[in-house]
This record gives C-alpha cells, structure tokens and sequence, in this order.
C-alpha cells in the first residue's frame, strides 16, 4: 500500500463485536472490507476455490449447486486437519480478492480503510497490512452472544473459542486493542477514539 492509503486489520475472537466495531466503523464513513463476504464470493461456482472444495468434500456441494457453508463448517471445524485444508484453498483467493478491493479504494480516493478478518494473525496477513486493531470482550460475554445468535450450545462456542489463537497471542501483535466490555455507547466512543489516533 502507498503511503497515502492505509489499510488496517480488524480482528477478534468468535463473540468478541469485532463486527460490529465494523459496523460503527463503516458509520463513521470509513470503509470495511469484510472477509466473510469475500469467502462466499470466493467459494461461488465457478471460481478455484469452489472446484478445489467440491473435489476434496464432494458432499458440501448444496442440490442448488452451490456450497453448503453449515455442512463445511461443521467437517472443518470437527478437524484440525481439515480446518488447515480449507484455509490453504480458501485464504490466498481471499487475499486477492481483498487487495482487488482495496486498490479500488486506493484508487476512488480513500484514504483509510478497514480489513475484517478473523484469522489476520494466524495467517501472518497482518503483517502486510498498515495497523492492527484487536477486538476483545471477556469470555463468558463472547459465549452470551454466540450463543444467542447461533443455537449453539455454550459448550460448542466454547469449543470454537479452544480452536481459535488465543486473544493474548492476537492482543501481543495489535496496534490498538478495544475492549468490548461496555455497551454500545461506550464501544462507539472506544472507536471514535480509535480512528482520531489513526488521523
């Protein structure tokens, strides 16, 4: 990236509000690219990484011809090996896609923008990028709002949580660190501060 156009990580573990940092991010004008939609857009019919996941798990290719992201979900996430399979196909198509986008706004005259990732640090990517910010929360509030939002059980989210790099390995690389411990009045204004630092 230029000098003149930064583009920082935002990242966090399962349940911690990194989207919806994202969010009061995105209404303060300032852009978000977010990993999640670029996955799916990697994983359409037709692109590598679709072919490369129907070859090795032929049974998450949905009737409608697309992939069944539950079913995949529950194979990685059941095993490690598996997980690591898929982040090999998936992460450099998600790469690419992001850097397309962040150009774009390079180009359109954006000076600062965002990259939602959950896996930045485990996959060395934040180091290609301008900061890092880490999204945090205490843990029983994370499994709370998984929980809520998913049907999991707290024990499954736990489980995703034990899956996940631990946040003081996240929190050690950050550029900035938000806690969300409050509620969302207190969050805006923890990002408000955020980006005044960043200028």
């Amino acid at each position: 990236m230029t000098n003149e156009f930064r583009l920082i990580g935002l990242t966090g573990g399962i349940g911690s509000g990194k989207s919806t940092v994202a969010g009061l991010i995105a209404r303060r004008g300032v852009p978000v690219l977010d990993a999640d939609v670029l996955a799916r857009e990697a994983v359409e019919p037709g692109r590598p990484a679709f072919a490369e996941i129907a070859r090795v798990w032929p049974g998450v290719v949905a009737p409608d011809g697309h992939i069944d992201r539950k079913r995949l979900g529950a194979i990685v996430f059941a095993d490690p090996a598996a997980r690591a399979r898929l982040e090999a196909i998936l992460h450099p198509q998600i790469a690419a896609l992001a850097r397309g986008r962040a150009a774009d706004l390079a180009r359109a005259g954006h000076r600062l923008a965002f990259y939602e990732a959950s896996l930045l640090v485990e996959t060395g990517r934040y180091r290609e990028l301008d900061g890092l910010v880490v999204v945090d929360a205490p843990d029983e509030q994370r499994i709370a709002r998984v929980a809520a939002r998913s049907g999991l059980t707290a024990d499954e989210v736990r489980a995703r949580i034990a899956a996940q790099l631990p946040m003081a390995d996240k929190r050690r690389v950050a550029t900035h660190v938000i806690e969300n411990d409050g509620d969302l009045a207190s969050l805006d204004a923890k990002v408000a501060t955020m980006l005044k630092a960043l200028g």
